[in-house]
């Protein structure tokens, strides 16, 4: 039975528990820094029923787990001495930290860090999730496998932000004024989505780019008329969430594109669209995926590739078997 840890315990950890448990991981600790949770057993927050294991603030309660799954916050530079104090105890970690799951991007020195770090301790590192670590990287990774020389690749998410929890609802500014959250989303007082760039040079990556340029942006979307979906009301004006989108270049032309929009209403859906030399255009579309549930599901999936993997900090382009070939591969 593989044993796990768990580092933060909020929304999306408790969702990681219920499923662990439903799959028979065994769950030997769980920290977190709330007052209100710290003494309580893991499991009766999770689902009502305890286990034994109480939330402790103490990253050493940790110890004796085959794998931590950390789940804090949306950037490396935040996290950074979480993941270390995991490292330096020995233990394998999955983060659902957005920019680890390409750190090389935004940090640089801190991936290097990182990795250098876990392979003296012969520790594995991943950062994943639904998005970016799935829907509109890893999948589409897949997809382009199955055409004959990727020319273009378009992805695109959209979620019903009416459905998220609250807390993702507050980060993308529902109902607010739509000039003050994209004021905030400049400043960085509001993180709207995380993982743009991430996720398109992911793809790139496994297509073999050299990128040439990366632009990654993203704004506040105002409600044309009054909107209203599960329960939440959006006046004509006020913010009805943001869309954005993250691109690699290759020279002037465009080779990965993905999109995420987080729109009150937004009829859920994810889209990728490959443009294949030979192949034509290869249109995959679904009815929308769950990303609480789904993050959980992915980061569970994998636990037992990580704890098999070479020692170091690893991304999806290094678990997945897919290599797909582009027209724009360099080398």
């Amino acid at each position: 039975m593989i044993r796990l840890g768990l580092y933060g315990f909020g929304s999306i950890a408790r969702i990681l528990a219920r499923l662990a448990l439903r799959r028979g991981f065994e769950i030997v600790g769980a920290v977190d820094i709330d007052p209100r949770i710290v003494g309580k057993d893991v499991g009766e927050l999770a689902t009502g029923e305890k286990i034994g294991v109480a939330v402790s603030n103490d990253p050493t309660s940790l110890v004796d787990a085959d794998i931590v799954i950390h789940a804090t916050a949306s950037y490396l530079d935040k996290v950074f001495p979480q993941i270390a104090t995991l490292i330096d105890m020995g233990l394998n970690v999955i983060s659902t930290c957005e920019t680890l799951s390409y750190p090389f991007y935004r940090y640089p020195t801190l991936a290097r860090r990182l990795d250098e770090m876990a392979r003296s301790r012969g520790v594995t590192v991943l950062g994943t999730g639904i998005n970016p670590g799935f829907l509109l990287d890893t999948l589409v990774i897949a997809l382009s496998s199955t055409v004959d020389e990727v020319q273009r690749v378009v992805a695109a998410r959209y979620v019903d932000a009416a459905k998220r929890r609250e807390s993702f609802r507050k980060k993308v500014g529902i109902g607010r004024p739509t000039s003050e959250v994209e004021d905030e989303l400049r400043r960085g007082v509001i993180t709207g989505h995380v993982g743009y760039a991430e996720s398109a040079l992911l793809v790139a990556e496994a297509l073999g780019l050299s990128p040439t340029k990366v632009v990654e942006e993203q704004h506040a979307v105002a409600a044309e008329n009054d909107i209203e979906s599960s329960g939440v009301r959006v006046p004509k004006g006020a913010c009805r969430g943001i869309s954005g989108f993250g691109a690699v270049y290759v020279g002037d032309k465009e080779v990965v594109r993905v999109e995420f929009h987080a729109l009150v209403g937004a009829e859920e859906r994810d889209e990728i669209s490959i443009e294949a030399k030979e192949s034509g255009k290869l249109v995959w579309r679904s009815s929308g995926t769950q990303g609480d549930v789904g993050t959980a599901s992915v980061v569970l999936s994998l636990v037992e590739k990580v704890l098999e993997a070479r020692p170091g900090l690893v991304t999806m382009v290094d678990l997945i078997p897919f290599r797909p070939f582009s027209s724009y591969r360099v080398g």
